[in-house]
């Protein structure tokens, strides 16, 4: 069941759309926001919320990669793959970090930290290699600096 909380903050954003359905995007983020990602029973509550079918609404979930149909972990890690990083020896860090995680993309480590995905471009090319954590952009990345940045996030 939506919370009353996640209810008034779709409602903002349905205020400011001109169709309901517009809002479907940020009514998932919201709830996204609370729970960590996007079940299909909330998926459903959505869906009639905004008044879409499960199916119209799942196809926009799972279009954007950055709403969650499973769960994920507690810090979410977007490795850059565009063709500036992978010339700037990203796989070095993918690499490192499936070491130092013991996950691939698409993974979550044991203890629930880390998810890691791939991200087509996370638009700094010119400071390459690059991921993000959460909301934070790490850039110019090395290998030495990957237990620190990690350290940083419980």
């Amino acid at each position: 069941m939506l919370s009353e909380q996640e209810i008034h903050e779709i409602d903002k954003e349905i205020g400011i759309m001109p169709v309901r359905k517009s809002a479907c995007i940020e009514a998932l983020k919201i709830v996204q926001k609370y729970r960590g990602w996007v079940s299909d029973e909330c998926l459903n509550e959505v869906a009639a919320y905004m008044q879409m079918s499960a199916e119209e609404l799942d196809s926009v979930a799972t279009f954007y990669n950055l709403i969650f149909r499973k769960p994920v972990g507690r810090n979410i890690i977007l490795l850059c793959d565009s063709i500036s990083c992978y010339v700037m020896e990203y796989q070095l860090i993918y690499k490192s970090l499936q070491d130092r995680l013991n996950i691939k993309f698409g993974e979550t480590s044991s203890d629930g930290r880390f998810t890691l995905l791939p991200n087509a471009c996370l638009g700094c090319c010119d400071h390459a290699p690059a991921m993000m954590i959460n909301k934070d952009l790490h850039t110019d990345l090395k290998i030495d600096q990957l237990e620190e940045i990690l350290n940083k996030y419980e």
